[in-house]
């Protein structure tokens, strides 16, 4: 309990100390870094069935739904609170061990990290879109099934 406990409330403060960067206010701080713990702890959850790039995939899909359903219930839009929750799930020590690599000539570990970076920056991107489509879908077909008044 304790393994899963304290890195999810870091996530939360770290979330909370970016939601303050990003100049969200009041309950919204609170909000964005609930999705980010919530996220850290689905990439937490996910660790006992698969790799990272699936863990990553898994905690953006929970994060990017999270963030669909806030919006909507606080009629705001999706970028802030989706932006502030994927923080903890970006690749920032990929990118600069990939960086540190290339700069010292080592190719095979270049690639190697590149990769890797790559296949976890595709998994938050895929995650987002396949919630964002879904969603933008279920509005088309509400809005097409609904009946229409003045029809007969």
């Amino acid at each position: 309990m304790e393994t899963i406990l304290i890195p999810v409330l870091a996530a939360f403060a770290a979330c909370a100390g970016f939601a303050v960067i990003y100049n969200i206010h009041g309950p919204g701080i609170l909000i964005c870094a609930l999705g980010g713990s919530l996220g850290w702890l689905a990439y937490l959850l996910a660790g006992a069935l698969w790799e990272d790039i699936m863990q990553t995939l898994c905690a953006s899909i929970v994060i990017a739904a999270y963030s669909e359903i806030m919006a909507r219930v606080r009629r705001c839009p999706v970028t802030g609170y989706l932006l502030v929750a994927i923080f903890p799930l970006v690749p920032g020590s990929g990118v600069y061990h990939t960086m540190e690599h290339a700069v010292n000539g080592d190719n095979e570990a270049f690639l190697d990290t590149f990769l890797h970076t790559l296949g976890l920056a595709g998994a938050i991107a895929v995650g987002v879109l396949l919630v964002s489509s879904l969603v933008r879908m279920w509005g088309i077909f509400r809005h097409h099934t609904t009946p229409k008044e003045g029809r007969t």
